[in-house]
């Protein structure tokens, strides 16, 4: 940081970082492009009387939104937010307002702390936060009884490592240096994927499995290895319940590989070899077999069983007993801060509800907006009153949300009072009555966890906030001490950081918060063997589930998603298979605005990649202007014809609406329905047709 200005000049990773090592992903590494943007937004801001909700008609792009707003005070801001919360809830209900945020920032106080409080104290809907991670999540708890995992810098002891939906190269870079180390010693890497990632690409061999079908190849992995015998008997009776029945289901002729091959896409004889090598990883002086599983998997509607199944593979043959093996989804479960403390949940009992409050799933939001409190019988049991306010924060939803032309109408409605708390003016801020500036990492104080390592962490705020711009706890806050006055929302970033520590959990044994102000990470006290190892899930003391074994049943069975090729649906007008990807350099929708994040994804921006074969029939050539469509909307992209992805199956990336052509991106196209487990998004069960535009308009 310069001394003279107070502004910061450089961001690196922290070289005494055990797993990070002293280096950034390239998002990361141009973070100050987005701390000092001059399209930064800095001072509160109302629309102005008149202006209607949505993109300015005339705006290529960005960068005239605030035409459509006016500065205002945050004194004025936040007695405006006061005022029209509680008229909507005296004259609706408090359960009228909705919160709506994710993980913008994923640090304790940022994620959720004061802003819980202060909806609980409301008495608002409640939000399921399920947009992300869920069904993977809740896969594995039921399973484990915990998110924990092989510890990332054991892949390195691996001698076979499969990366199952993970693009590891393109968004979990810090992994990498220890599958190199790996394969460096001689272990053979293997991507199951649909898409030709940029870590597929780099792999030994690439696995183009079928969108919604991993369910039925890990099926089939299992019909190989108790066929061959390559199951640890002595470990699945010794730490799991009900493995005889999942062996009965697995050797099912249903589930053979030339069965699976039918369906999967891949090869019965390729399916062979990879159980061969899975079962035999481990044995003979070689290093163990390590799954690293990423949340794409569980983005379809049988999402939640993909999860479960692919996590039972290491309870099979045992490969958590050895240094290097077992799987990797998540560790963000692993860390047991006090989130009842932190969020007070029982501050409900003060909103005057004799009950709690109804939870609306975050990606039936478009269904929130435009149906409930309309219909007389609501979908879901979501029941109450319509929403008639809406508070974002932490999230772009106009973006991320699926079936986004059901939303973009609800944001659209005149009577719906928006209010962001925002960076940037993004799609969201398009449809907003009052927008507040919020501060980046680098401006706020923190206490953080992971999912990619096992390390707690304060992060020391490096600057002072831009402009006005002011924390998620310090505006609910203050928000809170202006409607209600309740002591709890007295509590500053240092309260907050010691009641989320409150734990005797024995994970968090010695840390501290004086440790961590010293020390800036701290490892988590995980068990250890008598070598001083710690191997997730090795015996049974792991294991936090009802029975406290790794639980087996109920056996995973493969359901065809409604939406795809073997589904309901398929072979219907919508024949091909739709992947809504995100984009390599950007964060979901974060840093899509920066010019310096575009140029990085310029190569495959605004593209809709298809097969030759899917090509050729619909007479499509790379560089045609193309239409995508289904019964939610319709988009315009570019045509990219090569073997990214398998025949029957296109790709295009996420991008912000206004920077869509058209105004539209690829959630025009994907649907409000939920994955089996955990309610979670079904992005990667879409179908979609394709024609030329030229096509289109002449017929």
């Amino acid at each position: 940081m310069d001394t003279l200005t107070g502004r910061a000049t450089k961001v690196q990773g922290d070289p005494s970082h055990p797993v990070t090592r002293g280096f950034l992903c390239g998002k990361v590494a141009r973070y100050l492009d987005r701390v000092y943007s001059p399209e930064r937004l800095l001072y509160p801001m109302r629309r102005k009387a008149g202006v209607p909700k949505g993109p300015l008609a005339e705006a290529a792009g960005v960068g005239r939104e605030s035409e459509a707003f006016e500065r205002i005070s945050w004194d004025e801001a936040l007695e405006l937010i006061a005022k029209r919360l509680e008229q909507t809830a005296a004259e609706f209900g408090p359960e009228s307002v909705l919160p709506y945020s994710y993980a913008g920032t994923i640090g304790q106080l940022g994620y959720g702390s004061m802003d819980r409080r202060f909806f609980y104290r409301l008495g608002a809907s409640q939000l399921d936060r399920t947009i992300c991670a869920s069904a993977g999540g809740e896969a594995l708890t039921q399973i484990y009884g915990l998110k924990l995992g092989t510890v990332p810098q054991d892949f390195a002891h691996a001698g076979l490592i499969v990366a199952w939906g993970s693009n590891i190269h393109g968004n979990n870079i810090h992994l990498w240096p220890f599958i190199e180390e790996a394969r460096r010693k001689g272990a053979r890497f293997i991507v199951i994927d649909p898409y030709r990632t940029r870590t597929a690409a780099l792999a030994d061999e690439h696995l183009a499995v079928r969108p919604g079908t991993d369910v039925l190849l890990a099926l089939a992995i299992m019909h190989v290895l108790f066929r061959d015998g390559q199951d640890d008997a002595k470990y699945l009776q010794e730490c799991t319940l009900g493995w005889e029945e999942l062996r009965s289901h697995a050797l099912k002729s249903v589930h053979s590989p030339e069965r699976a091959a039918q369906v999967t896409g891949i090869a019965a004889e390729t399916i062979e070899r990879l159980a061969t090598a899975y079962g035999h990883a481990g044995k003979d002086g070689r290093g163990a077999a390590a799954i690293r599983l990423n949340y794409g998997v569980q983005r379809s509607e049988n999402g939640g069983t993909a999860v479960r199944a692919v996590a039972m593979l290491p309870l099979i043959t045992g490969s958590w007993k050895q240094r290097g093996g077992g799987l990797l989804l998540s560790t963000s479960g692993s860390f047991p801060f006090n989130s009842a403390r932190l969020q007070l949940p029982l501050m409900m009992q003060r909103s005057g509800l004799k009950r709690a409050s109804r939870v609306v799933n975050m990606n039936k939001l478009g269904f929130a907006l435009t149906e409930l409190g309309h219909t007389p019988a609501a979908e879901d049991s979501m029941e109450g009153p319509p929403v008639k306010a809406l508070f974002v924060y932490n999230c772009n939803p106009a973006t991320v949300a699926p079936d986004s032309k059901r939303v973009l109408a609800g944001l659209r409605r005149e009577d719906l009072f928006t209010v962001v708390h925002e960076q940037f003016f993004t799609d969201t801020t398009d449809y907003a009555d009052v927008v507040l500036p919020a501060t980046t990492f680098l401006e706020h104080k923190e206490l953080m966890g992971a999912y990619g390592h096992l390390f707690a962490q304060i992060s020391q705020p490096a600057i002072a906030p831009l402009g006005e711009a002011r924390s998620n706890v310090q505006l609910f806050g203050e928000l809170g001490r202006r409607m209600f006055g309740d002591p709890e929302f007295e509590d500053g970033e240092e309260e907050l950081i010691a009641q989320a520590l409150e734990t005797d959990h024995p994970f968090f044994a010695g840390i501290t918060k004086e440790r961590l102000e010293r020390e800036g990470h701290v490892p988590l006290s995980l068990p250890e063997n008598e070598r001083g190892e710690s191997l997730p899930f090795s015996t049974r003391e792991w294991f936090k589930t009802p029975s406290g074994r790794g639980e087996l049943t109920p056996v995973p069975e493969w359901i065809a998603p409604h939406e795809s090729r073997n589904g309901a649906e398929g072979g219907g007008e919508y024949p091909l298979e739709f992947l809504p990807r995100k984009a390599d350099n950007y964060m979901n929708s974060t840093f899509a605005n920066l010019p310096g994040h575009r140029q990085m994804e310029r190569k495959t921006a605004g593209l809709l990649e298809m097969h030759p074969s899917d090509a050729m029939a619909r007479g499509v050539a790379t560089g045609d202007s193309v239409s995508v469509w289904n019964g939610r909307g319709r988009i315009t992209l570019t045509a990219s014809v090569g073997e990214a992805v398998s025949a029957g199956v296109v790709a295009a990336r996420l991008d912000w609406q206004k920077l869509s052509q058209d105004g539209a991106n690829v959630n025009a196209l994907t649907s409000e329905r939920l994955t089996d487990i955990g309610g979670g998004a079904t992005f990667y069960s879409t179908l979609v047709e394709v024609a030329r535009v030229a096509d289109v308009a002449a017929d």
